[in-house]
């Protein structure tokens, strides 16, 4: 539970327990109590909902410890937000449905930051829009990488029938290996 937090922090506090509690339905809350023997120090401890057993950071999988540190990211306060979030590959390690609510997380934090995103997940390039995605693809010749947007015309048709992600794997976008 949380303790001495600013009153307009909470609601952040409380958006992503519940967060957390929809990728892990088990989830209680957060035990964030300073360590003994160094105050300074929070163990990322946590309580199950049905009980109030402790558990602490190395009993919960490495997906939902990931998933934890980037809603933790993406959900603060927008004034606590840096100007810039690069997070590479976000997915790994992510249940499907809590890669949906990543880029969903991503999609609503982008409008108070710019966020890059290194990703090869299908399902989460679909969480974005066409004029939100840049392709990286090695140049041979020029022995460097290059950065293409994506062109609305080049694509409307292909658009009216497949989702970004078929395109990807289809090889319409580029960015494959």
């Amino acid at each position: 539970m949380l303790k001495n937090a600013s009153e307009n922090y909470r609601k952040y506090y409380d958006r992503i327990v519940e967060k957390v509690r929809y990728i892990m339905p088990q989830f209680g809350d957060f035990a964030l109590e300073p360590r003994e023997m160094n105050p300074a120090n929070i163990l990322l401890n946590w309580h199950e909902a049905a009980n109030e057993y402790l558990f602490g950071p190395h009993q919960i999988s490495d997906g939902a410890l990931r998933f934890i540190a980037l809603a933790t990211l993406l959900l603060q306060p927008p004034d606590r937000l840096p100007k810039i979030i690069v997070i590479d590959e976000p997915e790994l390690g992510l249940h499907p449905q809590a890669i949906d609510l990543l880029g969903a997380m991503m999609a609503t934090t982008g409008r108070h930051t710019q966020i890059i995103a290194a990703t090869q997940s299908p399902r989460l390039l679909d969480s974005f829009n066409r004029e939100n995605v840049i392709v990286a693809e090695w140049d041979k010749a020029d022995n460097c990488s290059v950065f293409k947007r994506l062109d609305e015309s080049e694509l409307s048709q292909w658009l009216d029938e497949y989702s970004l992600s078929q395109l990807w794997e289809k090889n319409v976008l580029g960015g494959q290996p």
